[in-house]
């Protein structure tokens, strides 16, 4: 495959990411495009790419393109990836796919008819004992699922004075922490288990009530400003049930202070248990009878043949969420060149999740048991 020009879409936080592993998958970034042209043109020179974009037309008019990084703030999304998908562009779009099932389901169903390769980011699946788990679940060296619970807990909005534009429903959507957080630990279990939650009872709260007027980028140094009134959950709490019976619980939480970002799952069933700490993410720890348990240690010569794929440093030599984030990338490029990588979440994973979400905010609305459902392909709406 001849190398890929790319376009990131959106210099945040999560743009450098999308570029650093562009670049290490072999593409060529042309060129950036921001909230302003003046933003563009400093983080083009920072970033020493050829390219400031005008605006995202200019991106997509650019015949070097052949791949869009949207990496903007989600109320973008739809639009973004819908007019690069209409300009015959392959589509990286960060997760929420958009911010309502409704525009999910269109983008879903775009990606579908045009033929082009659409991912997301679900990037967590690339860590290598991840790949491990799943394997050894469907191998059935678990025996039946009993029991699937865990939690994600970040901090980085404990502070008062810290806010975000995903703080804000109208440029995050209605749900933050479960959307942004919680919907990666839905993504991973599901996949992980193979499983599919059909039920869900949910309740978010919002403890705190007023965040400093002044946004900045996340995880950065709280900024002191005057105060204003919060409305989206600051934590959420959710009870599943899977299509086969079994339970799953997830707390999700950004004001947990000291907690990074601890995405954790425990899956138990008949013969042994498997659990994950994405804090810890070289190990896999596996409970068995008789007062027994193992680790299993990252490498790439033992165990599964993904996770040894995955594997690309020495055991002892860390690898961790640039890694995964790298991976997902490259695997995403080896599509565009027919190849047909072994998990990569596409727009119909995103749709997945969308549907998921909104179904917790429905159900965290009335306080009521409420049904997910299996098939994604019923929640597409055309384009």
């Amino acid at each position: 495959m001849s190398q890929l020009g790319v376009a990131i879409v959106g210099t945040g936080m999560i743009g450098n990411v999308h570029r650093r592993a562009a670049i290490l998958a072999g593409a060529r970034v042309c060129g950036v495009s921001a909230s302003s042209p003046q933003r563009a043109a400093d983080v083009a020179s920072a970033w020493n790419v050829a390219r400031a974009y005008r605006d995202i037309e200019e991106a997509l008019a650019d015949p070097q393109v052949q791949v869009v990084h949207i990496c903007t703030p989600n109320h973008l999304h739809r639009a973004m990836a819908q007019a690069a998908l209409a300009a015959g562009k392959h589509v990286i779009c960060e997760k929420p796919l958009a911010t309502t099932l409704e525009d999910a389901g269109a983008l879903a169903a775009a990606a579908a008819a045009s033929g082009l390769v659409a991912t997301v980011p679900f990037v967590y699946r690339y860590h290598p004992v991840v790949r491990e788990a799943r394997a050894r679940i469907a191998q059935g060296e678990l025996g039946p699922l009993r029991l699937i619970h865990g939690s994600y807990l970040q901090d980085w909005l404990l502070d008062p004075a810290s806010n975000n534009w995903r703080v804000d429903p109208a440029l995050g959507g209605p749900s933050r922490v479960f959307a942004d957080i919680g919907s990666h630990w839905c993504d991973l279990v599901e996949w992980v288990a193979g499983e599919r939650f059909v039920e869900v009872s949910a309740a978010f709260e919002t403890v705190i009530a007023q965040r400093s007027a002044v946004t900045g980028e996340s995880y950065a140094r709280p900024a002191a400003g005057a105060m204003q009134a919060v409305s989206s959950e600051d934590v959420a709490a959710a009870m599943f049930k899977t299509g086969s019976g079994v339970l799953a619980s997830l707390t999700v939480s950004q004001v947990s202070a000291g907690r990074r970002n601890r995405l954790w799952f425990e899956i138990d069933g008949a013969r042994a248990s498997v659990a994950f700490d994405q804090e810890d993410s070289e190990r896999l720890w596996i409970g068995l009878p008789d007062q027994r348990e193992e680790i299993f240690v990252r490498g790439p010569a033992a165990g599964s043949a993904e996770q040894r794929r995955l594997s690309l440093l020495p055991v002892g030599h860390a690898q961790g969420y640039g890694h995964c984030f790298e991976a997902f990338v490259a695997d995403t490029y080896r599509a565009i060149g027919a190849e047909a990588p072994e998990g990569l979440p596409s727009f119909d994973d995103g749709l997945r999740s969308a549907l998921i979400v909104d179904r917790v905010i429905a159900s965290a609305r009335t306080r009521a048991w409420t049904s997910i459902g299996h098939a994604v392909d019923q929640e597409r709406r055309p384009a």
